[in-house]
């Protein structure tokens, strides 16, 4: 009889918090083999019946020790099909994203985008796909965008956000615009002083009754 393939869900956690210099994704090492004590983003296999979504924050809580209330926000990214990426057997993986927000964990390693690789099975093919598709929803999939912002945030926030996305930093002018289009965000008028020197950044809002 013909394996099934056994469908994994595999986790880009991100954590931007007020204290964060840029976007960081969570990783931890494996426990178990394959790849045991290599360092691997959070996954967990579908259990029957379980929706995407509820499988991603298990995966989140249970391999990053991230809290479920700590878990602002989750989505689905891709699905990743080459039959040997698991030495295990075939197993398809479905890709999805989480934000989180400040809490404790001693489980999770935070490394930028850029620093990520040699992680176990494909993790770093899926991450480089990932941050592809996330620069390209940011500014557009506001539940995604708003989990990493805030309601309330500085236009320097809005700029080391897209360049840890894209990995180059943005043109001021275009990204201004981009924002100044987005439903239910404006420009307060207010400036915030983000570092001890330089000039105070824009502050951007989105409408709380959106």
């Amino acid at each position: 009889m013909e394996q099934q393939s056994a469908v994994s869900i595999d986790v880009i956690t991100l954590r931007y918090g007020s204290e964060d210099a840029t976007v960081t994704v969570g990783i931890a090492p494996r426990q178990w083999d394959p790849f045991a004590g290599e360092r691997a983003l959070p996954g967990v296999l579908l259990h029957r019946g379980e929706r995407l979504a509820t499988a991603a924050r298990r995966a989140v809580s249970t391999k990053l020790g991230v809290p479920e209330d700590s878990i602002v926000a989750v989505g689905q990214v891709a699905t990743f099909d080459e039959p040997n990426r698991d030495p295990r057997g075939p197993t398809l993986s479905i890709a999805m994203w989480a934000v989180v927000g400040e809490h404790e964990s001693e489980l999770a390693e935070w490394v930028p985008f850029d620093a990520l690789a040699d992680l176990a099975f494909d993790h770093t093919q899926i991450i480089a796909a990932a941050r592809t598709h996330l620069a390209g929803i940011l500014w557009k999939d506001l539940t995604f965008t708003r989990a990493l912002t805030g309601d309330r945030f500085p236009a320097t926030r809005a700029v080391e956000l897209t360049a840890a996305l894209q990995g180059a930093r943005p043109d001021p002018g275009n990204l201004n615009r981009t924002l100044a289009a987005i439903p239910g965000l404006a420009r307060t008028g207010e400036r915030l002083r983000v570092k001890a020197t330089g000039r105070p950044a824009a502050l951007w809002a989105f409408d709380p009754a959106d």
